[in-house]
This record gives C-alpha cells, structure tokens and sequence, in this order.
C-alpha cells in the first residue's frame, strides 16, 4: 500500500496556514486530513491533489467554510464530521457528490441547507447530519423525540426525493411515498427565545398578550387605588332595615 506525503517546504502556506505533513495521507484516490484544528481548507492539499481525489476526510478539524473544495471536481464522498461548519456555509457545485457527512456542526437552518444541496449537489444520495441543531435527535436536543425526527425524514426527503440512505438509517418505499405526500408540511419550527420566556409565564402556554389587567404606570406608596378587605356599605333605599315599619302612606 502506497502512501503520498507532502514535502517538508509546503508547510506554510497563504494566510499563515500551516499543514501537518505527517497528518495528509493519500492513497486510491481517497484524502485524509483529520483533526489538526484548521479553519479552512488548506491551499497546499488542493494544488498537489484536487484532480485526484474522489474521497475526502477532514473531520475533527475546526473548518467554518467550504472554500476549495470546489476544486476537487471528481469528489464523491465528503466527510466533514466535527467541524464548525454553520448555517452560512456556501454548498460549492459538486456535480458528482454521491455522500456528504456533516454530523456535529453547527448548522441549525434545515430549510436552507437542504436548497443549496438540492441546487449543487444532484447525485447526492446519502446525507447525515446528526449532532446539528437542525436534526431534531437526542444527540442534539434532549427534548426531542422519535416523533420529531420522523417528521425530519419526512421533510428532508421531500426536498431530497433521491436520497437513499439519511443519517444512520435507509431510506425505505414507504418512507419515501409518506414523504411526498406531505413531506412538505412537516418543517420543524423553532420559536424564537424571545417567545419562548413569553411563554414560559403564561398559563396553560397560550400565546402572550399585549393586554393586561395592571395599570402602565408605577405606583408610589401612599397611592391606594384599590385594594383587597372587608368594604362597609349602607343602604338607605326603600327596603332598608330602617324603613321596615313606614307605610306606604307616610313616604
């Protein structure tokens, strides 16, 4: 088994960044550079391999943007594990991209994620994203349940109708069909935090109310407008104790 190492004078590289010449390893094709904490793709690993490479690894790493992997054109899997990668990472055109690997990241807007690889990414047909946000698993939200990742799956594959095999399970017939039938209505909304501590003081969670029974304005102390006792009345009308024993001639 043959193993390609960079030379020891591409170290350093645009932008101060280095490469740990140890940690690339090539061989039939497939790229590893796992776990050195770089931000970005490293320039050295595209000019020496991107015609050649169809599997790329660079899990474990810190990267936060996707810039040069478009220069791998003939890439068919694409592990990006345990990155920093988010909701305003570009999905570069990979026409032939059959798996793409984003568990654990920081992506939490599934609706634009699934756009951009709907538009780039058409051979796709495996994709993992637990760990993120954007999957509603226990991996990523203690909260959630199978419930809630089913409508996911149902929602993902809608959007993505050629996908055969998503996170850690395939994708059966029955799926699929259930998936487009209502696929499209099963988007899994977060409410805003603002909305969330509104809700957490309402009773029985019903939706907050700009009205309330409290006055606008503060009170000083001294100001009883109103309050809660024991309140004396007296009545003087017609049927009062006092008047028990008036005719009706006398009034």
């Amino acid at each position: 088994m043959d193993f390609v190492i960079i030379e020891e004078e591409d170290l350093l590289q645009d932008n101060n960044i280095y490469v740990n010449n140890s940690a690339v390893v090539f061989n039939n094709k497939r790229l590893s550079y796992v776990g050195q904490d770089c931000w970005k793709i490293p320039p050295v690993l595209v000019q020496m391999y991107g015609t050649k490479v169809q599997f790329l690894d660079l899990s474990f790493n810190c990267l936060m943007t996707l810039q040069g992997v478009e220069m791998f054109p003939n890439l068919e899997e694409l592990v990006l594990d345990n990155n920093k990668l988010s909701d305003s990472v570009l999905v570069p055109q990979l026409p032939n991209l059959h798996i793409l690997s984003l568990n654990k990241n920081n992506i939490s807007n599934l609706e634009s994620l699934l756009t951009k690889i709907a538009k780039n990414l058409p051979s796709l047909h495996y994709l993992s994203l637990l760990g993120n946000a954007a999957c509603p698993n226990q991996l990523s939200d203690a909260d959630k349940d199978e419930e809630d990742y089913q409508r996911y799956r149902f929602y993902v594959l809608y959007h993505l109708p050629r996908l055969k095999f998503l996170d850690s399970r395939c994708v059966t017939s029955e799926e699929w069909k259930e998936a487009q039938h209502r696929g499209k209505f099963m988007k899994i909304i977060r409410p805003e935090s603002s909305h969330v501590s509104h809700r957490s003081d309402t009773c029985g969670g019903s939706p907050p109310s700009t009205y309330t029974p409290l006055p606008t304005s503060s009170r000083c102390i001294g100001d009883h407008q109103g309050a809660y006792g024991k309140c004396r009345y007296r009545y003087s009308g017609k049927h009062s104790e006092g008047n028990r024993f008036i005719q009706n001639s006398d009034l």
